[in-house]
């Protein structure tokens, strides 16, 4: 039997360009949204929604 690689899981890294810009707002803008929706019902949840978010603001702040 051969070996077979799968690709789930891979990571492609973005390049420094205005699509890597644009996938990284939304991708922000995504789970503010996700973390005022969901904050006062499970709080463990909106709280690592905010955290991603602040991790994506600092992605963005150094590409810009």
């Amino acid at each position: 039997m051969e070996k077979q690689y799968c690709k789930v899981g891979t990571v492609t890294p973005m390049a420094a360009n205005a699509d890597a810009i644009t996938v990284l707002e939304y991708q922000y803008q995504n789970f503010l949204d996700k973390a005022s929706n969901i904050k006062y019902s499970n709080t463990q949840l909106g709280e690592f929604f905010e955290l991603k978010a602040q991790k994506l603001k600092k992605a963005l702040e150094n590409l810009v």
